[in-house]
């Protein structure tokens, strides 16, 4: 009977379903960007659809206006926290990125889209969006600058 080499339970676990460092060409990168963020304001525009469609379907619409600008300016925001994240992700490994900026963008697209605030306030949801997403990447440069130094330091004599 052939026994495994190791029980640890923390040897056998993929991390590369995960967290794994997304390294590629340009066009990979860009494509991941695009889709990310797509999938975000779509997510976010499906969510919000009780509230901007016929009053017969759902809810009386929260403010008039048009969707078009919202779901511009989300796109642009999508991209850019997307671009952020993946930039990190080519480096270090980052836990779920695509869940992060997905997460963020179809939360500001539906609120946007529901709402309707004024640009400022958008300026404001999409600047708490890019602190998330700062915070997701200081935490993975954290861990790996960690990793990193455990690597590099040097073994007392004594140790296996």
């Amino acid at each position: 009977m052939d026994l495994p080499e190791s029980v640890d339970p923390a040897d056998s676990y993929d991390d590369d379903d995960d967290e794994s460092v997304r390294p590629g060409p340009f066009r990979r990168h860009a494509l991941w960007v695009a889709a990310v963020t797509a999938a975000g304001v779509a997510l976010g525009w499906v969510g919000a659809l009780f509230r901007i469609g016929p009053e017969e379907f759902g809810l009386p619409p929260a403010a008039p206006g048009a969707l078009w600008p919202y779901l511009l300016a989300w796109t642009v925001i999508g991209l850019t926290l997307a671009a952020v994240l993946r930039f990190v992700a080519a480096r270090v490994p980052v836990y779920e990125p695509e869940t992060a900026v997905i997460g963020v963008v179809m939360i500001g697209t539906r609120l946007s889209l529901g709402w309707r605030p004024e640009p400022v306030e958008v300026a404001g949801l999409a600047a708490a969006g890019l602190l998330l997403v700062a915070l997701w990447c200081a935490v993975a440069l954290r861990g790996a600058a960690v990793v990193r130094r455990a690597e590099e330091a040097p073994r007392s004599p004594g140790t296996a």
